[in-house]
């Protein structure tokens, strides 16, 4: 993500909670600073509907990363 918003092409981190603390310290690491969306974990074995489910419920959020 941090080399595509050097290049001016704007992006989200989508990652479940378990990976909040890998995030943090990858972006302290490269000295970076990308958006970041969370979502509930797991998400392996999930039905569809409830990934659209989850896919919805930070919808906006996503959405509204990537245009601030």
């Amino acid at each position: 993500m941090t080399d595509l918003e050097k290049r001016g092409i704007p992006g989200v981190i989508v990652a479940t909670e378990q990976f909040i603390t890998a995030a943090v310290d990858q972006c302290e690491a490269l000295a970076s600073s990308p958006a970041c969306v969370f979502t509930s974990h797991p998400i392996q074995d999930r039905t569809d509907e409830e990934m659209i489910e989850i896919a919805n419920s930070v919808f906006k959020q996503i959405v509204s990363s990537l245009i601030t």
